[in-house]
């Protein structure tokens, strides 16, 4: 089993969940210009297919996009050609000085590569690694995440389904989600699994971490016009000028 998102699955959240990236991006760059960063890096945490560092580097943007899952960046690569990628942890990767750092998708909540489920090492990483009024945006699944609908769901593409169990553990705050994918290929379809575990975290308690650091930080329902479901927010933080 791969550490998250093997090939087969990184391929159907591509063509077929790519839409969160897309609607998120015009709001990251509307965030962006509106702290006056107009150029420059941002580094992108948790990139997947690289939609959000395409629609960067068509606006001007440096982008340097980090993804555990080698079948991501491959993707990425070919989807964003503008924009440099790198395999690695965005609990561990060692960040660049950079304008901005962005994670778009519930990265920070993953848990692929078992460290310890406290943020404030990264937002410390994050905050080192900023120009001064530098942005850190970032969503992030809360308790109630998997909310009231079924716990099971189906979707299919035109040569892809995929199934999806959910369970959310609210005593130890952990949303497991068991991903089967069948994905046509030549004549057959391959079946694939994985096993996703998420920590979920209050969006006002990380408010205050990041703000203990040093950051000016603020929750957000969603990214501008397009509202996050139930359970998931958006926090904005800056580092002063």
């Amino acid at each position: 089993m791969p550490p998250g998102y093997g090939i087969d699955l990184a391929y159907i959240h591509d063509t077929g969940f790519g839409g969160f990236a897309r609607a998120a991006a015009p709001c990251i760059k509307r965030m962006l210009r509106r702290a006056g960063i107009s150029k420059g890096l941002v580094v992108d945490l948790g990139s997947g297919s690289g939609i959000l560092a395409r629609e960067l580097t068509d606006s001007g943007y440096d982008v340097l996009g980090v993804d555990i899952s080698p079948a991501f960046v491959d993707l990425a690569r070919r989807n964003a050609p503008a924009a440099r990628f790198a395999v690695g942890s965005l609990r561990s990767f060692d960040l660049p000085h950079c304008a901005a750092v962005t994670a778009a998708g519930e990265c920070v909540n993953y848990s692929f590569d078992e460290t310890p489920r406290d943020l404030r090492p990264l937002f410390r990483r994050v905050y080192k690694s900023l120009a001064p009024g530098g942005l850190f945006i970032f969503d992030v699944a809360g308790p109630g995440r998997a909310g009231t609908s079924a716990a099971r769901s189906f979707v299919e593409g035109d040569d892809w389904y995929v199934l999806v169990e959910r369970e959310e553990d609210a005593a130890r705050r952990i949303l497991t989600r068991r991903i089967v994918t069948f994905r046509r290929v030549g004549k057959l379809y391959r079946r694939s699994e994985e096993i996703h575990r998420l920590n979920l975290y209050d969006p006002v308690r990380l408010r205050g971490a990041l703000e203990q650091i040093g950051f000016r930080a603020s929750i957000r329902k969603g990214y501008c016009d397009s509202p996050l479901p139930r359970g998931h927010a958006v926090l904005l933080a800056r580092k002063p000028a």
